[in-house]
This record gives structure tokens, sequence and C-alpha cells, in this order.
């Protein structure tokens, strides 16, 4: 097993690169952290480049590592590499996957300029949960490769396909396919129980602040809202996704 002591290391920099945006882009590859999503990692095929252990840290035994490089590093590594105030030593790097999402699903997330990683993170965990054929990432949303939305998605996103994409551009083609699509806001629309599920339908949520555009709703069947009925002013994206899901899938 090869050595790396020095976080100067080149192969370190990287590694160290895929922790930024413009890194994981340019080498179509990105890190993960932690026991559970370095397992769940390698239960998929032709995903895992290089497996890295910090010294003293041991793969246990149920592991498949056959055919994939595997690094062990020291601790002064693993504390350059770790996106977490304290690392467990396991890291793994992964190649990023095509899909092609929109010929084959009939469910669809979208998210439209979603900033919080951890949202995001959340959302995509639900979404998969909830039995949701695809995701889209619209402009302006945070890269589902960040470590903190990896993190919070706890590898749900090798479960399902996820894509990037102009929402003005894919709404359309979802309407030409026959698939209602619904976005969410507080005004001008419909409470979410006075829909009926179907079969296939796409759901938008937007930005924590400002919501789903208005450039997109105005692509929309139709606008949703869930009822406030307390005094705040509007529930947490992640939780607003939650129920929507459910009940378009409880309701099917």
């Amino acid at each position: 097993m090869k050595y790396i002591q020095s976080s100067k290391n080149p192969v370190v920099k990287q590694w160290k690169k895929l922790l930024t945006k413009k890194g994981r882009e340019q080498s179509l590859t990105y890190i993960v952290e932690g026991f559970h999503l370095v397992e769940e990692a390698l239960k998929q095929d032709d995903t895992v480049i290089e497996l890295i252990l910090v010294e003293g840290v041991e793969m246990p035994n149920k592991w498949n590592s056959d055919g994939i490089e595997m690094i062990q590093v020291s601790e002064e590594v693993g504390k350059a590499l770790a996106d977490t105030e304290t690392t467990q030593g396991v890291f793994a790097v992964c190649r990023q996957k095509d899909s092609e999402a929109i010929n084959e699903s009939k469910t669809f997330l979208l998210l439209d300029g979603l900033q919080d990683p951890g949202n995001i993170g959340t959302i995509i965990r639900t979404a998969e949960a909830s039995g949701i054929d695809a995701i889209v990432l619209g402009k302006g949303t945070v890269d589902l490769y960040n470590p903190k939305v990896l993190r919070s998605a706890q590898g749900s996103h090798f479960h399902l396909p996820i894509i990037k994409g102009d929402l003005s551009e894919i709404i359309p083609v979802l309407k030409e396919k026959g698939i209602p699509v619904y976005g969410t806001a507080l005004e001008n629309g419909k409470e979410y129980t006075t829909v009926k599920p179907q079969d296939s339908y796409a759901l938008i949520v937007g930005n924590e602040g400002s919501g789903v555009s208005g450039e997109i709703l105005s692509l929309t069947d139709q606008i949703l809202y869930i009822t406030i009925y307390g005094k705040s002013e509007s529930l947490n994206v992640a939780i607003a996704a939650g129920i929507l899901l459910y009940y378009f899938k409880n309701g099917q």
C-alpha cells in the first residue's frame, strides 16, 4: 500500500482541489469522507478510484476494494483533506456520472437556485426516500458534490439520477411529455391538498430567501402552497419539499 506523509505532496494537492467546485468540474471527480459514505460509494460499480485511509484506521472486512488503489496517509494529510472537525480518517475519490434522467423518469423534483448545502442534501435524501425518480439542479443551485451536500444526503445521491440543467429549458420538455409541472409559492396558488396526485409530475422548490423565480413560476401548470397556521412567514424549504413529496407519493 502506498504511503503519503506530507500534506504538500502533489497527490494531496490534487485531492484538496476536489474540495472546490472548480477542481471537481475540471477532473469530473469528487471526494467523500467517512465510513458510511465510503461504504455506499464502494457498493456502486466503477465509482471509487482511490481509497484513502489515515494511518491507524482499518478498513472493514466487508468492504470490497478489488481493483481500487488504496493509499495510506498521515494524520497531517487526513486533517488537510477533512471537511469535518473530527474526521473518521477514511476518504474515497469517486467518478462523477452522467444520467439520462429526463428520458427515463416520470416523477421529478426541480431545485431553483437553492444555496444552503445542508438543505440540498436533506432534500436529496428525502426525495430518494419518497421514491422520486430524478432530481434536476437548476441554475444557481449549489454543486451536488459539495462536501456538505454529500454529508447531508448520506449517500442518497448514489441511488437516483441527479442532473444539472436550465429549468427554463427542461420544463417545456417535461410538459411536452405530458408531465404536469407544479411550482411552489405562497401567493397566487392553490393549497397543495386540493390537487390530486398523479403518476407523473414535476415539483419545483426554490431559493431559501426568494423562493422559485417569477420566470420559472410562469412556466408551470399550477402553483401550490402549504398553509401556515402559526406566525412564521414560511417553512424551511427542505421541510416543505418533504411534505409535498410524500403527499404526491401517498396520494398516487
